[in-house]
């Protein structure tokens, strides 16, 4: 057996990445007997991943900035691979542990496998079983699970996914969500906003509903449907504000601005700050998206979300009833908005519902596993979401 600390390389790209990594590399850090940590970031996103390195106090030890304006897949897929070939090569690490779906995840892991690295893969198991939707995040997710050596699935039903693709359990570790620890690490009930914006509708006295877009398969006319239902409802109801952040994308961007120009009680914002965006979302009724990663947070703080996709690889939280999937054709999304804005009771079972997403734990469940891996601990039990309503704030 090697003496000494085991050498970790945790590579990501993007925003979501990073709030939901940064508990990972926290728990490994704390036992620097045990692990040795360096962390690669590739930046596909670079504003708003350096906003959750310096929250969460993060440097990395390599920063590929490959971001590029007009990039596309193929233009990310190639700069991270060239790079990360670079750091491999420099690290020579034991184990290069990426997450999720995104490019640099896809990337990350051919860069690890073409070294004889293993590789393990955080939130693995993620399912729609549509090879375009959502695009390109379905086939990053399957192919990662294909070189993948070690499978940290968030709940039970991603670790069946990962079993009927024939993953041996063995190899499958069912930790719980890490969007879940970095959630309850920022949101706070004394917070204050330092957007301007954000501040005036929180102090507004409204009913908040937090949207947001971003979703390609969702650009040009599904995105002015869901707009057009947004107007509706502010129309209908005056206690009703929207706070919609909206992503850096030109399309998104245009659309947005046509189509709530001059609308009264419509927050438009820059991109948040994770810790803003996160005690924002505490603070809401209700939550409009066709996101991913806040059909698990926004469950973890009591609040119902909409989804605004035609199909989720997160069918737990539609299942527990956190989550109502809704589409983006206009008439259903008001229809939506408008039962649990009207109706409480159907409002409470949702916001009431238990999160089946995580406890908070997960990254410390993520760090046992790994130790039992390296021969140095014994294997973690698994999550069970029974627990997963502690720790919530309703705002």
């Amino acid at each position: 057996m090697k003496n000494g600390p085991r050498e970790v390389l945790i590579i990501f790209g993007t925003r979501p990445e990073a709030i939901k990594m940064a508990p990972v590399v926290q728990a490994l850090r704390h036992c620097p007997d045990l692990f040795r940590v360096r962390v690669a970031v590739t930046a596909q996103h670079r504003e708003m991943l350096d906003q959750v390195l310096t929250l969460f106090g993060i440097t990395p030890d390599y920063d590929l900035g490959i971001m590029r304006e007009g990039q596309d897949l193929f233009d990310v897929t190639v700069r991270a691979l060239t790079g990360l070939d670079r750091v491999l090569q420099e690290t020579r690490p034991e184990l290069v542990l990426v997450h999720g779906d995104t490019t640099t995840t896809f990337a990350a892991a051919l860069a690890a496998f073409y070294h004889r690295v293993p590789v393990g893969h955080v939130e693995a198991g993620l399912r729609t079983r549509d090879k375009y939707a959502p695009f390109p995040e379905e086939m990053n997710r399957h192919l990662t699970a294909v070189l993948a050596d070690l499978h940290f699935a968030p709940t039970e039903r991603a670790r069946e996914a990962l079993f009927q693709e024939g993953v041996p359990a063995a190899r499958i570790f069912v930790t719980g969500n890490t969007v879940i620890d970095a959630l309850y690490q920022v949101v706070r009930p004394e917070y204050r906003f330092a957007d301007p914006v954000v501040r005036a509708a929180v102090a507004s006295g409204y009913r908040l509903i937090l949207v947001t877009t971003h979703r390609r398969e969702n650009w040009g006319e599904p995105l002015a449907n869901v707009y057009r239902a947004l107007r509706r409802v502010i129309d209908a109801y005056p206690d009703v504000a929207v706070v919609f952040p909206v992503h850096k994308n030109p399309l998104i961007r245009e659309l947005a601005t046509a189509a709530f120009a001059d609308c009264p009680r419509l927050y438009l914002t820059e991109p948040l700050p994770y810790g803003e965006f996160a005690n924002l979302m505490a603070r809401c009724h209700l939550v409009l998206t066709d996101s991913g990663g806040l059909q698990e947070e926004a469950p973890a703080l009591g609040k119902p979300v909409l989804v605004l996709r035609q199909v989720t690889e997160r069918p737990e939280a539609i299942e527990a009833g956190t989550v109502r999937l809704v589409g983006t054709e206009e008439e259903d999304v008001f229809q939506a908005a408008a039962g649990l804005l009207e109706n409480r009771a159907a409002y409470e079972r949702m916001a009431q519902a238990v999160n089946p997403y995580g406890d908070g734990r997960a990254a410390w469940r993520i760090r046992e596993a790994l130790a039992f891996y390296f021969g140095i601990g014994a294997r973690p039990a698994d999550f069970r979401p029974v627990a997963a309503a502690a720790g919530r704030s309703r705002g």
